[in-house]
């Protein structure tokens, strides 16, 4: 599985992964915004990693994935699909390291996902769940196309009773952030 856009490219995660997992899951933005994964280690960055993505790759045909720039091979963050057991289709998931926010890579990395499973997985629908406070990763979905369900728009999630919101995206439909360029910003 490789994906490409203009900047970026997204890659199967691997156990060599696990140092850089486990910053980014430890990133004060991470932990507040998404949620403390409690890995501590890079053995409990594998163990995420074997019971988390590698899992999904092998259950679903897709997951969490790598992303990476195309000028350095810097490693950024993650973006990628979920599946839930609580949710009805499969759900965007992203993280970039805070160095990397604001510049345009999340959307990018989004719209590229948003392609792949529209093109190569045939997905018709997706959502996408977000801490009400967390206005950036807002923007980027919606400029991505996702919209809130006024009926649904809080979800309380099981795990934590957390409330988020819940956003949809009718993926028959092209995107506008498919066709995001490289200027675009986050």
């Amino acid at each position: 599985m490789n994906i490409q856009s203009q900047r970026l490219t997204l890659t199967e995660l691997t156990l060599a992964d696990a140092p850089m997992v486990l910053a980014l899951l430890n990133q004060p933005d991470f932990i507040r915004n998404i949620a403390d994964r409690q890995v501590r280690t890079v053995e409990q960055a594998e163990q995420y990693l074997l019971q988390g993505p590698l899992a999904s790759y092998r259950q679903h045909g897709f997951g969490m994935w790598l992303v990476r720039r195309n000028e350095d091979k810097q490693a950024i963050g993650l973006c990628g699909l979920l599946q839930r057991d609580f949710l009805p289709v499969p759900d965007l998931g992203y993280a970039v390291f805070q160095a990397f926010s604001g510049q345009g890579y999340t959307s990018e990395a989004a719209a590229a996902v948003l392609g792949y499973a529209r093109e190569q997985l045939g997905l018709t629908q997706l959502c996408a769940i977000v801490a009400p406070a967390n206005q950036a990763s807002i923007r980027v979905l919606h400029k991505c196309g996702f919209q809130s369900q006024p009926s649904a728009a809080l979800l309380s999630l099981p795990d934590s009773g957390k409330q988020v919101l819940y956003l949809t995206l009718a993926l028959s439909v092209e995107p506008s952030a498919v066709a995001l360029s490289a200027s675009s910003k986050a």
